[in-house]
This record gives C-alpha cells, sequence and structure tokens, in this order.
C-alpha cells in the first residue's frame, strides 16, 4: 500500500543555493522514487530561488507556528512518517505530531550536528582547540541530543557525527542510521569529456555567504592564502561564488589582486568544472561539505582543510591535499595548479570516492528498509527507548503548553 511522507522544511529547498538545499531534494526523490506520497510543508515564506517540488510530484503546504490549525491538518493528512528538517522543527512540531498522528513514524534529519558546528566555531573564535568535550556542557547539544532522542529514527550524514552521537552522547544505534549525500555513479564517458587540465584556468570557491563557516574561509582566503599564492602565480585569478553576499562580502571584490567576488552561480558545476583548483579552507564546521562533492564529480581537484574533510574520504586518498596551516594551504595549491600529473590522479581519486561511498542506491535501499523495519514493530522500538519517552514527557509539559499559550495571545492580539 502507497505510503505518505509529510516533511516539514525549516525552509523551501534551494538545491542552487546551498548544500542543505540539495541533500533535501535527494531525500525527497529518493521517496518519490520508492512510490512514497510526499508533501513538503514548511512556515518559511518562498523565495525566488526556491525548487519547485510539484515538478516532481511532490504536493506543497504552508503552516503556522503555534497554530492548531496544523493539528487539525495532520488529522485528515493521517501520514504514515514525518520528517523534520533540522532539530528546530521537531521542538516546534514534534509534540502536536505526537499528539494528533501518534503512530506516524517521527523521523529527523540532522543535516549535520549543529551542536558541533557551533561549538568549533566558539573554540575558534577563543583562540582554542576544539575538544569533544566543550558538546557536554553545550546548550544547542542539550537542544539537539534531546530532539534525536524523542525521534524514532535520525539521519546522520557523517561517520564522524555516527561515532560522537554513539560513544559521547550514549545515543543508542537503533535510533540512528548513516545517510550521506545519495549520488548516481559518475558516468564514465562523460567524465572523460571534462575539461582537461590544459583547458582550465584559475582558482574558486563556492558556498553560501549565509553560512558562516563559508564567509570565515573567505575572509582567510583573503588575508592570507590568498595573497601567498598570487606571490607565486602573478596571473592566477580566485573566483569566489556564492549565494546571498551582502555588503560586507562585496567589498572584498579587488580586481588587481585577482580576488573576484561573483555572488550566486548559475550552475555551480559549470562554474566547478572550468576552474583547475577548488579551494575550501574551512576552519570550523559540521557534516559533508557539498562544495567538495559536487568538485568530485566535476573532475575538479582540491585543496582543504581536516574539518573540510571530515566524513568524505574514509579511507581512500583525498582528491588534492588537506592541510590546516595557511602556507602549507598555499604551498599545496599552488602544487596541484602546477602539476598535471598529480592533478590527474586527484582527478581520479574524487571519481572513486563519490562512486565507493556516496552510492544513492546503495544508501537509499538501507534508508527504506529500515524506516519500514521501525515501522514493522514500532510499539516495541519506542518501549525499549526509555530516554526519548521521558524526554517527550517533559518536552509536552513545557513546549506544548508554551505554544498554546502564544496561540491564544496570537488570538487576542487580532
Amino acid at each position: 500500500m502507497k505510503q505518505t511522507l509529510l516533511v516539514i522544511g525549516t525552509v523551501w529547498p534551494e538545491p542552487g543555493s546551498s548544500a542543505a538545499g540539495s541533500r533535501m531534494m535527494q531525500l525527497l526523490t529518493l521517496f518519490v522514487n520508492d512510490g512514497w506520497t510526499v508533501i513538503f510543508a514548511s512556515t518559511a515564506a518562498e523565495s525566488e530561488f526556491a525548487f519547485n517540488v510539484t515538478d516532481v510530484g511532490i504536493t506543497k503546504k504552508s503552516i503556522k507556528l503555534n497554530s492548531s490549525t496544523f493539528d487539525e491538518y495532520i488529522k485528515t493528512l493521517k501520514p504514515d512518517a514525518v520528517m523534520f528538517d533540522r532539530f528546530m522543527t521537531e521542538e516546534q512540531f514534534g509534540w502536536r505530531v505526537a499528539d494528533n498522528c501518534p503512530e506516524a513514524l517521527r523521523i529527523l534529519d540532522t543535516e549535520d550536528l549543529h551542536c558541533l558546528r557551533k561549538e568549533r566555531e566558539h573554540a575558534w573564535k577563543k583562540g582554542r582547540d576544539f575538544q569533544k568535550d566543550d558538546m557536554l556542557s553545550s546548550e544547542s547539544a542539550f537542544r539537539e541530543i534531546a530532539s534525536i532522542n524523542r525521534c524514532d529514527l535520525s539521519l546522520i550524514i557523517s561517520e564522524y557525527e555516527m561515532e560522537l552521537l554513539n560513544h559521547l552522547f550514549d545515543v543508542k544505534p537503533e535510533l540512528l542510521i548513516y545517510t550521506p549525500y545519495l549520488f548516481d555513479p559518475i558516468d564514465e564517458r562523460s567524465f572523460k569529456n571534462l575539461p582537461k587540465f590544459e583547458e582550465r584556468r584559475d582558482f574558486m570557491t563556492i558556498g553560501n555567504f549565509l553560512h558562516e563557516p563559508n564567509w570565515n574561509s573567505i575572509l582567510w582566503l583573503k588575508e592570507e592564502i590568498w595573497p601567498a599564492i598570487r606571490k607565486k602565480l602573478p596571473g592566477a585569478k580566485l573566483h569566489n561564488y556564492g549565494a546571498y553576499p551582502s555588503i560586507k562580502v562585496m567589498q572584498l571584490h579587488n580586481d588587481n589582486e585577482g580576488f573576484i567576488i561573483h555572488g550566486r552561480a548559475d550552475s555551480a558545476e559549470d562554474v566547478i568544472k572550468k576552474a583547475k583548483v577548488l579551494l575550501a579552507p574551512l576552519r570550523f564546521g559540521a557534516g559533508l561539505k557539498g562544495k567538495l562533492t559536487d568538485a568530485m564529480r566535476c573532475g575538479t581537484p582540491n585543496v582543504t582543510t581536516s574539518i573540510g574533510s571530515e566524513g568524505l574520504n574514509g579511507d581512500y586518498p583525498w582528491p588534492g591535499f588537506v592541510a590546516d596551516k595557511a602556507d602549507e594551504f598555499a604551498t599545496f595549491a599552488i602544487r596541484l595548479y602546477q602539476n598535471s600529473e598529480i592533478w590527474y590522479k586527484a582527478q581520479d581519486y574524487g571519481k572513486e570516492i563519490i562512486n565507493k561511498r556516496f552510492s544513492s542506491s546503495g544508501h537509499g535501499k538501507k534508508l527504506i528498509k529500515q524506516i519500514k523495519t521501525v515501522q514493522s514493530d514500532l510499539k516495541h522500538h519506542r518501549k525499549r527507548n526509555f530516554i526519548g519517552s521521558m524526554l517527550m514527557h517533559h518536552h509536552h509539559a513545557s513546549i506544548k503548553y508554551m505554544g498554546k499559550w502564544i496561540e491564544e495571545k496570537n488570538r487576542d492580539n487580532k
């Protein structure tokens, strides 16, 4: 029998603006292809760059925060499963789903561990090394890990984050499933037809400028890394692409330095495959870096940091270089730019990583199978998750009645 999935999105998917948007479209497509009826709902206003999900057979639904209209809607819909896009939407709507549709499987797509990203950023700003134990006193970790425990199944994008959840936070393995990016295998003929080493020119970077790790990486490029590269390669340029560039971002543009700010790319694939080397000097962050998997799929070697490479290559060689110091980063970027032998090896490594580690069929089938397994004995699954039940009980006692109070207050103010 055809099943129904309700997805509650933080925003409407923008696959052209962020890796999170691409990731969401991969998941939505997976469920559609498996025969599910999919509804995507969000409290956000649609931007001009949002993907029209109706084009792939998905129904759109606008919903409101702190409103019993959602309760009536989900009672009528009676979805078999509800997927929350990041833990904040689970905090807002999880209790409403549990109250009004208790038999629906509750799935959390974490996108990345927000608490990991925030604590790494905090450590960097304090000028000290990040320690895993930093998260054990983090308010964002309290919220995020509680949300993971309340849900029946959480999708974890990175093996590193799976390890943290299992061993640092003691989350039960049966509540988690490793679900990285989902890509079709790279077509060998198309890959061979990509622009060759001698046909490419310049460096590039790409990433949504609203995302703090991306903005920080652009500043590091501007202040330390790019001047060192430019000194050795005076004719080279660095093309910086990204959605939502602010005035402070645009002010970094300097033609004389070859530091070019382009803003949003009409097609990320087109600009990446024309570049010779992609640079991603990320000093903090979490999850998997979409710009790097995009580069691998476009045959563009890269230089990144240990944060950037985290969770991507496993035991496979990195498709370029990894460096955490500005001088080493610049040296590796220059070497990769000038040496065709190293460049072609890196290109092949990237193709191998995509094909061996991010198979849409392999990981997709595993996810659908796990969902159906949990659904088949949901009562027992939840009974074994005492911590989750306890957190749901206390969450109801606080968030539920706060939401109802806000709704009444909004009604009185009309």
